[in-house]
């Protein structure tokens, strides 16, 4: 069983079993709608999906995708789209509770990646805010 939420508190969702997949998408839709260069992705069946506490408003981003996001601090949660994904629910995965325990497994939609995400590792790194 798994937790996760807005950063509000507002809406609150549990999932439950094994997900189907578990990707980084990169791909222009996401890009947009998260504004961050890619989206982590955890593929459910939508009868282990529940939204546990208050209600996701919902935008219809592009044909039978449906992006869901609180209302209150615009944080995006879960995306349905029964056309490509017919029952299955994917939770931006960054939005569990314990989002650390539970690495992407894969890239996807690599042919619309941002150039500079190819390389990330070999940019300067800081633990923190550099500073002036």
């Amino acid at each position: 069983m798994l937790e996760g939420g807005c950063q509000c508190g507002e809406v609150r969702y549990r999932v439950s079993g094994d997900p189907a997949h578990h990707a980084l998408c990169h791909c222009r839709d996401c890009r947009a709608s998260s504004g961050a260069p890619a989206t982590a992705w955890m593929a459910f069946p939508a009868e282990n999906f529940n939204v546990i506490k208050g209600k996701a408003v919902s935008y219809n981003s592009s044909g039978a995708s449906w992006r869901h996001f609180c209302g209150q601090c615009g944080t995006g949660m879960y995306f349905i789209n029964e056309q490509m994904l017919p029952g299955i629910v994917d939770i931006q995965s960054a939005t569990l509770d314990d989002a650390q325990a539970h690495p992407p497994a894969a890239q996807i939609q690599t042919a619309e990646r941002l150039d500079y995400m190819a390389d990330l590792a070999a940019m300067p790194q800081f633990e923190r805010y550099p500073g002036p």
